[in-house]
């Protein structure tokens, strides 16, 4: 597993996942960037702590829902990969940025429809052609979905059909960037514990205690269940493994 001299750019890795995934990454050797959108303080002690692995880091501003912004994110990348690494590429984009909201269908507005699409789909798509020619041949593209793509609670339409629509966007980023060696896969975790959702199942013992009898390994997610799995598809361990949906959920509502 050669990682040597490689880098990933996390998008969301201020917290949760994000978080978990990039500190995971830097324990495989990997260097990493992450973005944050408003918790500068937490993504800086992100930054220290994949540091205090020996590896290289920085923190970026960045907001997933607005395109407008992409250039002058790009931009700053530049100059970050410049001054830290006096590089002009990276390697690996994990496109965890996100939010979470639950509405029924029937009262889901067009407000909270517009924010789910333009982070977790219209973001990701537009985030990705931006930075696909910065992109190393070779390289690889992680995206997350969830496990509400397979299975169906009320009151998380939206969210999922987006979600839904990043795990075939997947296929076709593998398909067409292939030929350079890039590898796009999705992650997909079940009923994690993490402050998404406003911290909503973290603070809920009963909805823990239900979601944890319909795992097949008995509990809820934790955010160290998930950051491994992301880190694993940026090794050579997991060089032919493509276009694939790897849910994470331990076995749930099998």
């Amino acid at each position: 597993m050669d990682t040597t001299n490689k880098i990933a750019l996390v998008t969301g890795g201020s917290r949760g996942l994000g978080r978990n995934s990039a500190i995971a990454l830097s324990r495989k050797g990997i260097d990493v960037i992450v973005t944050y959108h408003t918790r500068k303080e937490e993504a800086e002690s992100v930054v220290k702590e994949i540091e205090g692995n020996g590896r290289k880091a920085a923190a970026l501003q960045l907001d997933t829902g607005d395109v407008s912004s992409f250039e002058a994110f790009e931009s700053q990348l530049s100059t970050v990969l410049k001054k830290k690494w006096n590089q002009e590429h990276f390697d690996f984009l994990i496109n965890n940025a996100g939010f979470g909201l639950t509405a029924p269908l029937a009262n889901t507005t067009e407000e909270q429809f517009d924010s789910l699409m333009n982070v977790h789909f219209k973001g990701v798509f537009f985030l990705t052609q931006k930075l696909i020619s910065r992109i190393s041949d070779n390289g690889g593209i992680v995206n997350l979905s969830t496990g509400l793509t397979r299975f169906a609670l009320e009151g998380y339409g939206a969210y999922a059909a987006m979600k839904g629509a990043i795990e075939i966007l997947t296929k076709y980023m593998a398909k067409e960037w292939g030929h350079r060696g890039i590898r796009v896969n999705t992650v997909a975790p079940g009923a994690i514990v993490t402050d998404f959702r406003g911290g909503a199942l973290k603070e809920n013992q009963e909805a823990r205690d239900f979601f944890g009898s319909q795992t097949a390994l008995g509990r809820v997610g934790e955010a160290d269940d998930i950051g491994g799995v992301v880190a694993s598809l940026c090794t050579s361990d997991m060089s032919w493994v493509n276009a694939q949906r790897i849910e994470a959920s331990g076995g749930m509502f099998l």
